[in-house]
């Protein structure tokens, strides 16, 4: 499979479409009779709202008998047009949608839904970005308000990422993701919905691995069985951050052990969150690193993982079914974290997906 976006409400979900559809009828059209009150009337009251008329029956027995004779047949009865409202197509997105997984070709991913009705990650994989083997993009969204702002960046970060680095040369790799961000973050403002998204991903060209995050999604490598952290989370809680969001008028504060921003969001940076945009910004950080032998896997996860399972311990999960083995089997490893993360505690949703780089060495 070359690609793949995880946007449970569009035709491309995991490895084959899933997608949930059936018509409605608004409710709108619920109506009530009232009881006749002679044989020969009865009234209909619309929640729509329609006029109200006698109706004559057949069988009105204040109707003469040589009325009746001369009659062929009862007189027309008008029925009412009715203001019907359908939805020729709606589409469920997350709803009985509890996980989602898929073994791609040198990677693999799972998520779980956590305690809220509905699962907010997505993720992205291509693995022949624009037709080269070795050129590859992967990314993890982490919704929060909603899942459309992740839905948003699963669907359109990687392609204004790449735009940008057609027009760049290969020292301002880093800008042009910086680029990309912001304009998928610009992009998305202008839907004018709510929400936002926490996003990790990683651009494989060149030999080159080039990790960016806006928010507290975060890439751990693992260098030799050694856990690398790639990525630094995006907290209110971050000296740097609190000093950003501070000189920018706004304020952080810690309750019940959570740091803020305005009493609110819990991450400093991210795609969306229209209402806190002058301090939770999409600018990301970059790190770019060759990827060599020892560089055996890359994980890119959300925090449901992260709040539950340290770095090391991801790691030592992850490399027995992805390091030595003939078959590695990288969605099982993804299922592991999650289920830790779960055991341990974690109510959140839960996204891994693990990368195995020695194919892409150069």
């Amino acid at each position: 499979m070359h690609g793949a976006v995880v946007v449970t409400n569009s035709p491309v979900f995991l490895s084959s479409p899933m997608m949930f559809r059936q018509q409605i009828i608004s409710p709108s059209l619920h109506h009530t009779i009232s009881a006749p009150s002679s044989p020969s009337t009865f009234v209909q009251n619309h929640a729509s709202g329609y006029k109200e008329g006698r109706i004559i029956g057949c069988c009105d027995l204040n109707l003469s008998t040589s009325l009746l004779s001369k009659r062929k047949r009862p007189a027309r009865i008008q029925i009412p047009l009715v203001p019907l409202s359908f939805v020729d197509e709606v589409v469920k997105p997350d709803d009985d949608v509890a996980e989602m997984e898929e073994e791609g070709e040198e990677y693999g991913v799972y998520c779980k839904r956590g305690k809220r009705r509905f699962i907010e990650d997505r993720y992205f994989a291509d693995v022949h970005l624009q037709g080269d083997s070795k050129q590859a993009f992967f990314g993890v969204f982490d919704g929060h308000g909603g899942s459309k702002a992740a839905e948003f960046a699963a669907k359109n970060l990687h392609r204004n990422i790449m735009l940008k680095v057609a027009n760049k040369c290969e020292d301002e790799i880093e800008e042009a993701v910086r680029e990309g961000y912001l304009k998928t973050d610009s992009e998305f403002l202008k839907e004018d919905v709510n929400g936002g998204a926490c996003c990790v991903t990683a651009l494989i060209r060149n030999g080159n691995l080039i990790v960016s995050n806006a928010g507290d999604c975060r890439a751990v490598m693992s260098r030799g069985g050694v856990a690398e952290a790639v990525t630094v989370d995006h907290k209110p809680s971050r000296k740097d951050e609190q000093e950003r969001i501070e000189r920018m008028g706004g304020y952080v504060d810690c309750h019940n052990g959570v740091w803020r921003i305005q009493g609110s969001l819990a991450v400093s940076r991210g795609i969306g969150d229209n209402h806190l945009k002058k301090w939770v910004i999409a600018e990301p950080e970059t790190r770019i690193i060759e990827i060599r032998r020892e560089c055996e896997f890359l994980i890119l996860a959300s925090d449901g993982i992260w709040d539950k399972v340290n770095n090391q311990e991801a790691i030592d999960i992850v490399r027995p079914f992805c390091v030595g083995t003939k078959k590695p089997d990288l969605t099982s490893a993804c299922k592991k974290l999650v289920s830790l993360s779960a055991a341990r505690g974690c109510y959140d949703d839960k996204s891994v997906m693990v990368i195995r780089l020695p194919h892409f060495i150069s």
